[in-house]
């Protein structure tokens, strides 16, 4: 499963300004082939969220994506990342993402350590001044940093890309998208990793690798 992908999108099932069909759509019209929607949950909406996104599949594969249902846990203790992880993959979520400690929102101290520690977790999202200790926990575990195209959250993205190659952490290159003009196309996405100072070779592999080596 590889090509152009986006593992970190929004819909109106959380913050976002498109449906899920109309955000697969959209993007498969750009070139993508694999895309995960995960809309912000915690306990409240973690299991029905899910189930949402998971009833468009078909849709999506009529228009040639592989659509990933996902979540993006936002904002909750540190200590309760691992049992929400835990439950979505239990409910079919494929990509679980967690809201990093990004220097733009409160997130609460901890979470990135929580999230690099616990191998349900797939992304890392905007990580901000993430240390080396916890890039060196999500390599063990097999949680990829993210590489963020959003406003803001990006302005650390050259520390995220230099604790990475200390740590030898995957990376991606999402896109956070809410509305259909934060979609990149295959161009914006190569400037996106390249101006977080990956090199050409970190940058093709980085955007071709297949999704299946980092979801197992």
């Amino acid at each position: 499963m590889s090509g152009l992908y986006d593992l970190h999108t929004h819909t109106t099932h959380s913050d976002g300004e498109m449906l899920p069909t109309e955000l697969v759509r959209r993007l498969a019209v750009i070139g993508y082939t694999t895309v995960a929607i995960t809309d912000h949950v915690d306990a409240s909406n973690i299991v029905s969220v899910i189930e949402a996104v998971s009833r468009v599949r078909d849709s999506a594969e009529k228009f040639g994506v592989t659509l990933l249902p996902g979540v993006e846990i936002t904002h909750v203790p540190p200590d309760e990342v691992q049992a929400l992880a835990s439950l979505a993959k239990r409910h079919g979520a494929e990509v679980v993402v967690v809201h990093g400690e990004t220097p733009m929102e409160p997130v609460a101290p901890g979470t990135n350590r929580a999230a690099c520690a616990c191998r349900e977790v797939d992304v890392l999202a905007h990580p901000g001044m993430i240390t080396r200790e916890e890039a060196d926990l999500a390599a063990a575990c097999g949680v990829a940093l993210e590489i963020t195209s959003r406003g803001g959250h990006n302005r650390t993205n050259g520390h995220v890309v230099h604790v990475a190659r200390m740590s030898g952490c995957r990376l991606v290159v999402d896109s956070d998208a809410h509305s259909p003009h934060d979609l990149l196309d295959a161009k914006a996405k190569e400037l996106i990793a390249r101006g977080a100072g990956l090199s050409p070779a970190e940058v093709g592999d980085v955007l071709t690798f297949n999704i299946r080596d980092l979801l197992g």
